[in-house]
């Protein structure tokens, strides 16, 4: 039986990114489930009734926002055009410090080829 995928709910202009190849570094903080997601897994990001799938390439932890942010390419986290101070203070909007302490990961993901079918 082939695998599932997990099923993830993203902000529409993040989708969007993800669907057209621009954002290939996804960003959660370290929730016991998000800490399950593993290489080779697929992910459904959904949005609405808009929906990607991607495969994960590898998962990177970081303790901060300012340390993946230093290591990480920015331009594959985010829209393009956004400087690091803009990512920091996008991260931190979303996530507030208590959850930031939980630790960051860097989900690398890849594109399948059911996406392009599905996001529209």
């Amino acid at each position: 039986m082939p695998e599932q995928p997990r099923v993830i709910q993203i902000r529409r202009p993040s989708l969007d990114l993800i669907a057209t190849g621009t954002k290939t570094i996804e960003v959660r903080v370290g929730y016991p489930s998000m800490r399950r997601i593993q290489p080779g897994q697929t992910l459904l990001f959904e949005s609405g009734d808009t929906r990607c799938r991607t495969r994960v390439l590898k998962v990177e932890e970081y303790p901060t926002f300012e340390a993946m942010l230093d290591t990480e390419d920015n331009e594959a986290i985010g829209s393009e055009g956004m400087n690091r101070a803009e990512l920091l203070a996008a991260c931190r909007e979303i996530y507030p410090p208590q959850k930031e302490a939980l630790g960051v990961l860097a989900i690398h993901l890849r594109l399948t080829p059911t996406c392009e079918e599905e996001w529209r």
